[in-house]
């Protein structure tokens, strides 16, 4: 939010993009509950979405597409799935005639894809109130002050640094347990049980959080950000491409967000859906699309084509792939960008849309992380295809 601020001159407003992202979760997870509640297949929620992302997108500016597109990614991170995850598989698990397996997931899918929809009409409000007054020099001058920034930037130690690091997680954990136990005491009206227990976990979860957070500014995003800002300056694609491909892989195998929905996905099916092979198919996923989104950014093709093509890619595949994969395969495309991931790709996306002449880092800086969202949607629904034709091929082959 911060970004896309700066790089617009402040026509896009920080704290009312976040609370329009925010909004639009809550619906998402409400409606996500209301399905699981209904019995409702999960495909006709979300192809139903899919197509109103794509008619919106004819009506909201270039500038905001490639924002509202991203959006959908970094809505779920490394507390919100886990906690996500097990609501809905929970609720599953609680209704006679839910199948935890195929109704339980989803959820996380639901949140990635409300954002797309609820910025783009917040983009399209905007800039039609607005006078922009963005010229392509005032959005450089942005980009190379952000870029000065993060290239200069250490991260120092301090007493008061450190406390302010835990004051800011802890007020992003703040919320998530103001509601659960707001729900537990008020509205349920029941004590926790083992609450020792529950309190020892938050406060390991906030301390691991801040030691997470603090890891990643020493070592990896101070590297990552200059060796995306470099590999644009030698004038080699295919560098370009093969270190997003790297980038996009390692980064979502080390993702704790994954590894919670894939423990989650070999638990809940019995041992039918490996987690190793789970992480390895949505890591895949992951390199392809930011492969192909630095392509995009690479060649100026507007975001859109490559967007609208991999959702009617996903909707095919929706009909031809297992119902049990199904579910998992959504919520694949909201965990893959989280803690880790997201700095990394929108660093890369923005470094290339500066450093490439007639690129607007505005329109094209934005949308590595819905290329990172898409791909890994196709590549679980196309393991579950394979794997459908293999059992069935190895069934004939025996009778």
């Amino acid at each position: 939010a911060d970004k896309a601020a700066l790089i617009s001159n402040g026509l896009i407003d920080a704290f009312w993009l976040r609370m329009t992202v925010a909004l639009s979760v809550g619906f998402a997870i409400a409606l996500g509950t209301l399905r699981i509640l209904l019995g409702h297949p999960i495909a006709y929620y979300i192809v139903s979405g899919y197509i109103l992302v794509v008619i919106v997108t004819f009506f909201a500016p270039v500038e905001i597409i490639g924002l509202a597109y991203d959006s959908g990614g970094v809505t779920t991170s490394t507390v919100t799935v886990p906690l996500v995850a097990a609501l809905g598989i929970g609720l599953a698990s609680s209704i006679k005639g839910r199948n935890p397996a195929i109704d339980g997931f989803g959820l996380i899918a639901f949140a990635s894809l409300t954002p797309m929809i609820f910025v783009q009409i917040y983009g399209i409000i905007v800039y039609s109130l607005a006078d922009t007054g963005i010229t392509p020099s005032s959005v450089s001058e942005a980009v190379a002050t952000a870029k000065t920034v993060v290239v200069a930037s250490t991260y120092t130690f301090s007493a008061m640094d450190t406390f302010m690091e835990l004051i800011g997680v802890i007020k992003d954990v703040a919320p998530i347990l103001i509601a659960i136990f707001f729900f537990q005491y008020i509205i349920i009206k029941k004590p926790v049980a083992h609450l020792h227990k529950i309190v020892t976990g938050i406060v390991m979860v906030v301390l691991g959080l801040y030691a997470f957070i603090v890891g990643l500014e020493m070592g990896l995003f101070p590297i990552g950000e200059t060796i995306a800002f470099q590999l644009t300056d030698m004038g080699n694609n295919l560098l370009i491409y093969l270190f997003a491909f790297l980038i996009g892989f390692s980064t979502t195998m080390a993702e704790p967000a994954l590894l919670a929905i894939a423990i989650k996905a070999e638990e809940i099916s019995e041992g039918n859906i490996k987690q190793n092979v789970l992480r390895i198919v949505v890591a895949l996923g992951v390199a392809i699309g930011i492969g192909l989104g630095s392509y995009r950014i690479v060649a100026g093709d507007p975001i859109h084509y490559y967007i609208i093509a991999g959702y009617m890619l996903v909707i095919i595949f929706t009909y031809f792939a297992p119902k049990y994969i199904v579910p998992i395969a959504y919520d694949s495309g909201g965990v893959t960008t989280s803690t880790v991931t997201v700095p990394l790709v929108a660093a890369l996306g923005l470094g290339l849309a500066e450093n490439i002449a007639g690129r607007n880092p505005l329109i094209d800086g934005f949308g590595l992380i819905a290329f990172a969202s898409l791909f890994p949607m196709l590549t679980v629904m196309g393991y579950g295809i394979i794997a459908q034709y293999k059992a069935k091929k190895t069934k004939g082959d025996a009778s």
